[in-house]
């Protein structure tokens, strides 16, 4: 490859400067730069790619080489990725598949060991990754981490599965990502002292000062459900060395949007210093997690952008190892076709299935959705009844929700949810955090499994019914993701989406994201199961 050199106001974010000159490349590096002047007002700033410290690929329903495809478009050149999602369903393989898929383009997937495959014992996976499995992939150079410890209780008390696992990943010198939404004070400090040393769960900038006082760094996370910038970002005034952005989980159609610059943007716009906002976006990422990842200094690898400014972050180019991979909105990434790769048992549904007798109940336990979190409320309401069955109650906003083991034919698990806000209709997604069976949500059985019947012919994927209407988008590969082009499938999902707004009346910013975590155990306070409701804070079921 020829050198090349690149002009324009550099931003040296380690040092803090912003001064006029060139950068020159030559192969994958950078092999020189040089300071000529001062900024120049009006020129296009050079500064290293963004880095999303968090994020699960698997959530934005892309394979890994079609999420490349859209992230470069907005400065990211690197993603710390948890497959863990893929692992519930598909086990070792599935940990290949997305590492394999990874390599067929220019970006930088740096995958973790998923520590809680499954989440709990208390729903079905389609796999289980045991202490000796992940040490076996903390031995790859491709693992850079031991994935998110959302077992805080089994690292409180010292189980001995989840301490072989932190074990494993100090004996490689690789970090443990936290998960530990609401601990605070010595339960925290515990946490932390095992070796865990990140958290992206902080819901509060009280909890998160409280984790970055016990030497933790915090990750500020904006997904398409759970969006904590705004509680945190003022967090980035004093502690910007120990922060950092992600997103967690991003839908197709928000990735199409915007990525990480987004939230540079954002935070400019709140008055944080540059300097801070680009060390969270682009240099601690690096640092904290020893990517193989360039930070815009000399004999670097070659992983940088051009913005047109250092307000809206407008992405001119982006440079992975030296090549140009997005240029002015447009990706220079090609589609890759993947192969499919799944886990789907289970047989279609009959309307039977989804009935809840009534029983002479007083009260039922209800879950309340809330828009932008993943936290739940408990609510206990009045049941209404129809022809001796317990069924939704539309004036009240309270649906059924079901959860159906996608693995194998057993019970449908069936409570209510208050939240959802369709008044018509049901929508049921096999992207279920985190053993990714079926859950759906109806005003009427009927739609119930006609909803989890479409998603079930095709092997997964997300379904809305109302009014005669029945929409699909087929997530083939585990259940998760399309194999097809990536602002295809964010189109698809953008059109479901709106039906499920305009035409079902649900006013949530993301529905089927909400939807998608309401199986996620390990998130307080109330949650559906294949296998029953259940208490986040007592981790037990409800009778």
């Amino acid at each position: 490859m020829n050198p090349f050199i690149i002009t324009g106001n550099i931003v040296d974010v380690s040092a803090g400067e912003i001064f006029f000159g060139s950068v020159e490349i030559t192969g994958e590096k950078i092999s020189k730069i040089n300071r000529t002047g001062d900024a120049v007002d009006g020129l296009p700033h050079i500064l290293p790619g963004f880095v999303d410290s968090h994020v699960h690929v698997e959530s934005s329903m892309l394979v890994p080489s079609e999420f490349a495809r859209l992230a470069v478009v907005h400065g990211t050149v690197a993603t710390v990725s948890d497959p863990h999602e893929i692992a519930n369903v598909c086990g070792m393989k599935g940990v290949e598949f997305m590492i394999e898929n990874g390599k067929t383009v220019p970006f930088k997937f740096n995958f973790g060991a998923p520590s809680c495959v499954p989440a709990t014992i208390f729903e079905t996976a389609g796999a289980a990754l045991n202490s000796n499995d992940v040490e076996i992939l903390l031995q790859q150079p491709e693992i850079k981490y031991l994935s998110e410890m959302m077992n805080f209780p089994g690292v409180l008390h010292n189980d001995p599965e989840v301490m072989k696992k932190i074990a494993a990943a100090k004996k490689y010198n690789k970090p443990v990502d936290g998960h530990a939404p609401g601990l605070r004070g010595e339960m925290a400090k515990k946490y932390i002292d095992a070796g865990i040393s990140t958290d992206h769960e902080c819901f509060t900038a009280e909890e998160a000062l409280d984790k970055l006082q016990h030497g933790m760094k915090i990750l500020i996370r904006e997904g398409s459900a759970a969006k904590n910038f705004e509680a945190l970002v003022d967090l980035l005034h004093d502690h910007a060395d120990n922060m950092m952005f992600c997103s967690d989980d991003k839908h197709p159609d928000s990735l199409a949007e915007s990525h990480i610059n987004r939230l540079c943007a954002r935070a400019v716009k709140k008055g944080i210093d540059i300097f801070k906002v680009l060390k969270a976006a682009c240099i601690n990422p690096v640092l904290h997690y020893k990517l193989d990842v360039g930070i815009l200094t000399e004999g670097d690898l070659a992983d940088f952008i051009v913005v047109q400014d250092l307000t809206d972050f407008k992405v001119l180019q982006t440079y992975i190892d030296g090549a140009l991979v997005a240029e002015n909105g447009t990706s220079l990434i090609k589609t890759n076709p993947a192969p499919i790769i799944n886990e789907f048992n289970c047989s279609e549904k009959k309307i039977s299935d989804f009935n809840i007798p009534f029983n002479n109940e007083k009260n039922i336990v209800v879950i309340e959705a809330l828009d932008g979190q993943l936290i739940t409320n408990k609510l206990k309401v009045i049941p209404k009844t129809e022809n001796g069955n317990i069924v939704s109650d539309l004036a009240g906003d309270i649906l059924k929700i079901v959860v159906v083991n996608r693995y194998s034919d057993t019970i449908t698990a069936k409570a209510f949810i208050k939240n959802i806000q369709i008044k018509k209709g049901a929508l049921a997604s096999s992207v279920a955090h985190d053993s990714h069976n079926i859950v759906a949500v109806g005003t009427d059985d009927e739609s119930l499994c006609k909803a989890v019947n479409l998603v079930i012919k095709q092997r997964g994927g997300v379904s809305a019914v109302c009014d005669g209407e029945e929409k699909v988008l087929a997530l083939p590969v585990a259940g998760l993701m399309s194999n097809l082009d990536g602002y295809k499938v964010a189109a698809e999902y953008t059109a479901i989406d709106k039906f499920v707004k305009d035409t079902m009346g649900s006013t949530l910013s993301a529905p089927f994201m909400t939807l998608s975590f309401m199986a996620l155990l390990v998130i307080p306070h109330l949650k559906l199961s294949d296998r029953g409701l259940f208490d986040g804070d007592s981790f037990t079921f409800i009778k």
